[in-house]
């Protein structure tokens, strides 16, 4: 993955969700016969800027795009016309001012809907959820799990893939549940219902690698020990390895299949390595020392090489969901809702102590999972924007004041009052409001440093 690459997608993700967010302010503020002085995508010094329309709006593009604002008339930010007093933000009703800040994180939601809709049409690739190698010491291995069966339902509802049986897990997990209800399949067609005790799930588990910290583990099918791709300027490419290379033995350990091959590897982080390998014929040693890589706080090794794969055998373990349109549509609207509800979950989780902080990401972490989904394809690049489009809508909910959530805070308590909260405690809630965006913010960006150093 190229840092150009990256970039690109992650200027493309930002201004996407942020033009949909401010289009939703700007169109309910026209609607609702509020002047809108200008349409900004970006902060900072604008980069191009048009008058558009009888009211002259400015539509700007800003160089620095972690954001945007949509500015209307108001008095409290300038000298307003008498013959314009009508459209001024602050002269609109409070359910009218209510309607146009909401209007903002509800066009997120909608883009996420408009994007899963088109993913569930389209046909979501993914790996079957066959049951590799049982980890010991886990939950799964607890509830008595057998490897070669294909998880069918979790909690009643159908899955057809690993990617939605770690959501189901996960959404489970958060909750702590004790008693998981896991369908599975065995190759005789047996069925067997088993309960996965997921309530002493640490904190930390609930990362990128959940499965495999329960004991899941996909099955791979099994594959010779033959090199069928190395990353150039890799330890192994620098080492000599080539494509079709067959590794015969490690240290004089024989070595029969692939996954033989990647355990002693893993296992050597730092260590010189004796490979006997069989190239073109004939046998010869190659000396490699695995770079030493932290995953899960362990130390690995890695030597960048990936096995030559069947395709035949992997098309078996594959698999593409995809609806007609109307059913794509509900399954799109009930996958926002999800989303929706289980990331509020971790907040309040996060919150108590329950979920570990680590798990908010800043724009670094954003921008490097936007370069692999685009790297990965269209299907996953969309399905990352409907995922992101969704936290963006939240965290503008939150009641925070300078975010939208913090405005609605303020309308509602103007509606239950019957009059508006003082200029000095509004001005004040501004201050306490950026203290706090400014401190998440920081630990955002903290997070991301770490796992780059980490990782």
């Amino acid at each position: 993955m190229t840092i150009l690459t990256t970039i690109i997608a992650f200027v493309v993700a930002l201004g996407v969700l942020i033009t949909f967010h401010e289009l939703g302010h700007y169109w309910v503020a026209r609607w609702s016969g509020v002047k809108v002085l200008r349409f900004s995508i970006g902060f900072g010094r604008p980069l191009f800027k048009r008058s558009i329309g009888k009211d002259h709006t400015e539509w700007v593009v800003a160089a620095l795009p972690l954001g945007g604002y949509v500015k209307m008339l108001d008095e409290r930010e300038g000298e307003v016309l008498p013959h314009e007093l009508s459209r001024a933000f602050n002269r609109q009703s409070v359910y009218k001012r209510f309607a146009i800040v909401a209007a903002g994180p509800i066009a997120n939601f909608l883009l996420a809907i408009l994007l899963y809709w088109i993913l569930f049409m389209m046909g979501v690739n993914g790996i079957k959820p066959v049951i590799g190698p049982i980890k010991q010491a886990t939950p799964v291995a607890f509830a008595a799990f057998e490897a070669g069966d294909i998880i069918q339902k979790i909690e009643g509802e159908s899955v057809a893939t690993w990617q939605d049986a770690r959501w189901a897990l996960l959404t489970q997990a958060v909750d702590r549940n004790p008693a998981v209800v896991v369908e599975t399949i065995d190759l005789h067609g047996q069925t067997a219902v088993r309960k996965l005790d997921l309530s002493q799930i640490h904190a930390d588990d609930l990362d990128a690698n959940f499965l495999e910290s329960i004991g899941f583990v996909a099955h791979q099918p099994s594959m010779d020990p033959i090199i069928g791709q190395v990353i150039v300027g890799g330890i192994g490419h620098q080492a000599g390895l080539k494509e079709e290379d067959e590794i015969l033995a490690i240290n004089q350990k024989e070595i029969l299949k692939w996954e033989e091959l990647v355990k002693e590897i893993r296992a050597n982080p730092g260590q010189l390595l004796k490979l006997e390998v069989l190239r073109k014929g004939q046998i010869i040693d190659i000396m490699i020392t695995p770079e030493s890589v932290n995953e899960n706080g362990q130390k690995i090794g890695k030597v960048g090489i990936a096995p030559k794969v069947d395709p035949s055998m992997v098309e078996k373990y594959l698999i593409n969901v995809s609806y007609p349109p109307i059913k794509a549509f509900y399954k799109a609207c009930w996958k926002a809702w999800e989303m929706t509800a289980f990331t509020f979950r971790m907040l309040g989780k996060m919150l108590i102590g329950e979920v570990s902080w680590k798990n908010v990401s800043g724009p670094i972490t954003i921008a490097d999972y936007a370069g692999q989904s685009a790297q990965m394809g269209v299907a996953p690049f969309l399905g990352f924007l409907a995922l992101i489009s969704v936290s963006l809508a939240v965290l503008n909910l939150l009641p925070i004041p300078v975010l939208d959530g913090g405005h609605l805070m303020y309308y509602l308590i103007e509606i239950i009052r019957g009059n508006p909260l003082s200029e000095k405690t509004m001005a004040l809630g501004q201050q306490i409001g950026m203290a706090l965006l400014l401190t998440l913010m920081i630990f955002a960006i903290y997070n991301d440093i770490y796992r780059l150093i980490a990782s």
